[in-house]
């Protein structure tokens, strides 16, 4: 078994730490929205903001005068996280009190995704990871607002999963107390979408709105 790396081994509670990179994957593709820690000026920062994954990199975008976009393109290491929340694990004790989850931890640098083409390209990813088939309904950026946007690639290389499931684990003694113990389970609901107030007539939902909510029924 091949070993793993020091700064991605999970320290706490190891048996829950997952390294292959399909699990890991599979996680990133639960979710949109991932928290950005750096430092800046000498002082750690942690930003969340939307992502996308294609392959095996990680896309982020952002105001050309964004700090984090800025501060990211020069190579600086950096630490992004992404957790999906599937529920509340209440104990019989306080001390065992937990969530189930699915988590991931990418250690790495960002660069710069450059020339009008690959950009285009990789805000695509963004748009598809989000919202499947959504890029090809809306009109694509002009080359305004793409001189305004940077966007940076981040290799999913350095990466840990943390997954916990299943119900509480209380000390042997407190099986025995008269007090409600189990899981309180949390499901994700798409509600139906709100057409613009300025919409105009006759517009109908787009396939990739619809798409979406099939997924969460």
């Amino acid at each position: 078994m091949e070993k793993v790396p020091e700064k991605i081994r999970v320290k706490r509670v190891p048996k829950r730490g997952i390294y292959d990179k399909e699990t890991i994957y599979k996680i990133l593709d639960k979710e949109f929205i991932c928290h950005v820690g750096f430092v800046y000026h000498d002082s750690p920062v942690v930003i969340p903001t939307l992502y996308g994954r294609k392959n095996n990199d990680l896309y982020l975008h952002g105001s050309m005068a964004s700090r984090m976009m800025k501060s990211l393109k020069e190579g600086i290491d950096i630490s992004i996280s992404v957790t999906r929340v599937n529920g509340l694990v209440l104990a019989r004790s306080a001390f065992h009190h937990s969530a189930n989850y699915e988590s991931v931890v990418l250690f790495g640098k960002a660069y710069l995704v450059e020339g009008d083409e690959a950009k285009n390209e990789a805000l695509k990813y963004i748009s598809d990871h989000i919202i499947e088939g959504r890029w090809e309904e809306i009109r694509q950026p002009n080359a305004k607002e793409l001189k305004a946007t940077m966007v940076l690639k981040i290799p999913i290389e350095q990466a840990s999963a943390k997954v916990r499931t299943g119900g509480p684990v209380d000390d042997k003694p407190d099986y025995e107390l008269n007090i409600w113990a189990g899981v309180v389970p949390f499901n994700r609901v798409i509600e139906a979408p709100i057409p613009d107030e300025k919409l105009s007539g006759g517009i109908l939902v787009p396939d990739s709105i619809k798409n979406y909510e099939e997924l969460y029924k």
